[in-house]
């Protein structure tokens, strides 16, 4: 499986109507994004992918991503060779380690060595029969470790809110061969007050994590930028203005080394389907 263009991430796609869903992921279809990418927090994560499989012709369908501490492998391994059997190779399982506030929630304790845990993860991956080979899988990685292992048990990565400078630090670790596919999220509207008014809290709310926080202070962001949400972060990590600005930003990544840019939109109402925004970018890539 080989991604490139313009993909679409979407929270609406797992978390909303099941129906709303697979129709929004149709029109996606017909309008001619790469592939769809959905989150995880545990639950019938397989069955979200079914349906989006199911409403869609060419569109791979993706996990952005897989939160491997809510899913055994073993169930992992047998759903992707079931979706695969029966949709073809358009199903791609994005996995990663989330956060330790996540996971720790549901059992305190759990969240340990969560390198040596996507370790054991991919192994069991591996030993299954079927197996889910290493081309069909990426990992969520952002720090040098992750990024490691990635390069040598997986298609390439999906990184979650990162920056072309991120994009350009992967390629290098990663060398020419993996695939780097990160999110961009992105606000469509005409002043950096708007941008803010939609943005700024719902980024504040992903530095309270670790991962992503550190990940930031090594691209070279200060512990002031990010208890601020200062400008100079906000404005690296969204890309917000027009259609153009939005490629501006998709030209970046892939003049990083991105292979796929997968965009996820943020509107005033988080509640509704951003699909006018969807058509106004499928209409400018």
């Amino acid at each position: 499986m080989e991604l490139s263009g313009v993909g679409i991430w979407s929270l609406h796609l797992r978390f909303g109507d099941p129906a709303e869903a697979a129709d929004a992921a149709a029109e996606l279809d017909d309008l001619g994004f790469a592939a769809l990418w959905f989150p995880d927090a545990g639950g019938p994560a397989f069955d979200t992918a079914g349906r989006l499989l199911a409403a869609t012709r060419r569109t791979v369908i993706a996990t952005g991503v897989l939160n491997l501490w809510m899913h055994s492998p073993e169930e992992t391994a047998a759903r992707t060779a079931s979706l695969t059997a029966e949709h073809g190779d358009r199903f791609l399982l994005g996995i990663g380690v989330s956060h330790a506030d996540v996971v720790d929630a549901g059992e305190p304790g759990r969240y340990q060595r969560p390198l040596a845990a996507m370790g054991g993860f991919l192994d069991t991956l591996d030993a299954a029969r079927p197996s889910v080979p290493s081309t069909g899988r990426v990992l969520a990685a952002l720090g040098p470790k992750m990024l490691a292992l990635a390069a040598n048990r997986a298609r390439g990565i999906h990184p979650y809110l990162v920056t072309p400078e991120h994009t350009r630090r992967a390629r290098e670790v990663l060398g020419a061969g993996p695939l780097v596919l990160p999110e961009q999220t992105v606000i469509l509207c005409g002043t950096r007050e708007e941008a803010r008014s939609i943005g700024a809290d719902w980024l504040r709310r992903y530095l309270t994590h670790p991962n992503y926080a550190n990940n930031l202070l090594r691209l070279g962001f200060s512990a002031e930028d990010l208890a601020s949400v200062s400008d100079r972060l906000f404005d690296a990590v969204v890309a917000w203005g027009d259609e153009e600005a939005i490629m501006r930003r998709v030209n970046e990544h892939r003049a990083a080394g991105a292979d796929h840019v997968a965009l996820q939109v943020l509107t005033e109402d988080a509640r509704v389907l951003p699909r006018e925004q969807w058509r106004r970018i499928a209409a400018a890539v």
